[in-house]
């Protein structure tokens, strides 16, 4: 059995005492915010008088920069702007759980908010209705590194029973996976649905459909959900594209992709001409769809463990070793989404959906190169 950590084990009966206390008028808002890492999550928490009814209720905060890789000591102020608000499933009603964009000290966005310019190419596009719907894989460690649940020395069986698996001896950790699922439901976010993964200890669990800027907002805040319980449960989260080498899974965040157009009848043409533009600039899409340029990919995108090489762009009907896959039933009924499954599960959403959208809907040759 992997490793727990030590905060778990605390009389949480105890813990439950406080938190049934009453408060007031007032309310607690915890701030979210992506670090200088682009891949780590931050919070802190503080009180208001009232509850707040919109995100304009909620004022600007600040935060030590230096300490999260943002900034040098000797000008470490950084600004917290508020941008979505949902409810908090761990301090209950009133309290709230607000994801912030981060600003330097000029009021220019941090190096990691990624998310400014995303708004911005949702904006432009936003006569397309363009819909995302992201399934997240991860898997669980225990606070040692090694799997949740796996021998200590040695592995588990071989893949097979455990994808979409039930039974003590194939599902690992479900606990962790319901409790985050009513949390998500909870909050506010746009959950699709879960499920076991190939891999032991792996899961899954998808966000969508959303619109625009509100699928990286919805996920980035599954994703805290995903790490808050798994501390109250003593075992880590890791969005590693590929956490066990050998003949094991990686860990992807296969990313769904509609217009308006392509889920009308007759909407397959539009479909086959963004999987045409997609191919030309297949390059400049695995460098963004993994925080390190593409070198998380290359340990996942292989040409096995269903993923494509990460080298060659491909895309068929039903085919889950190519890069784009279009739904059987998508094929069939001649309208509907596509699949680009080539994001890593340590993905940025506001890259990855900014880099399809700029190249499925905006003129290419106006598109600068650092997009």
């Amino acid at each position: 059995m992997a490793s727990m950590s030590m905060s778990s084990c605390l009389d949480k009966s105890v813990r439950q005492h406080y938190m049934s206390l009453p408060q007031g008028e007032k309310c607690q808002v915890t701030y979210i915010w992506i670090d200088g890492t682009g891949e780590g999550l931050r919070n802190k928490t503080r009180t208001l008088d009232s509850e707040p009814k919109t995100i304009e209720d909620i004022p600007e905060w600040n935060f030590d920069g230096s300490s999260t890789y943002q900034a040098e000591g000797s000008n470490s102020d950084m600004y917290l702007i508020p941008v979505c608000m949902f409810r908090d499933p761990f301090t209950l009603d009133p309290n709230k759980l607000v994801l912030c964009e981060v600003f330097k000290y000029n009021r220019l966005p941090a190096e990691t908010n990624h998310r400014i310019s995303c708004n911005k190419v949702m904006e432009e596009v936003k006569e397309h209705s363009i819909w995302f719907g992201m399934e997240q894989e991860y898997t669980l460690l225990g606070v040692d590194g090694h799997p949740f649940n796996w021998p200590s020395n040695g592995y588990p069986a071989p893949q097979g029973p455990y994808y979409c698996g039930v039974g003590a001896q194939n599902a690992f950790g479900r606990d962790i996976v319901e409790c985050h699922y009513k949390a998500c439901l909870y909050a506010g976010i746009k959950i699709y649905g879960t499920n076991a993964e190939v891999m032991p200890s792996q899961w899954e669990f998808q966000v969508g459909p959303c619109e625009g800027i509100e699928m990286g907002d919805h996920l980035w805040v599954a994703r805290f959900l995903l790490y808050r319980v798994c501390e109250d449960f003593g075992v880590v989260a890791t969005l590693d594209p590929k956490p066990v080498t050998g003949n094991w899974n990686g860990a992807g965040c296969h990313t769904n992709v509609s217009t308006y157009k392509m889920r009308e009848e007759g909407g397959l043409p539009y479909i086959e001409e963004a999987i045409d533009r997609l191919s030309k600039r297949h390059d400049k899409h695995i460098r963004v769809y993994d925080p390190h340029g593409g070198q998380d990919n290359m340990r996942r995108l292989t040409g096995q463990h269903e993923t494509s090489n990460i080298n060659d762009f491909s895309a068929g009907v039903a085919n889950r070793g190519a890069s784009i896959r279009i739904p059987r039933q998508v094929g069939q009924e001649k309208k509907g989404y596509f699949e680009d499954r080539r994001p890593a599960a340590n993905c940025d959403p506001y890259c990855v959906t900014k880099m399809i959208a700029t190249t499925c809907l905006l003129d290419l040759e106006d598109v600068k190169e650092n997009q």
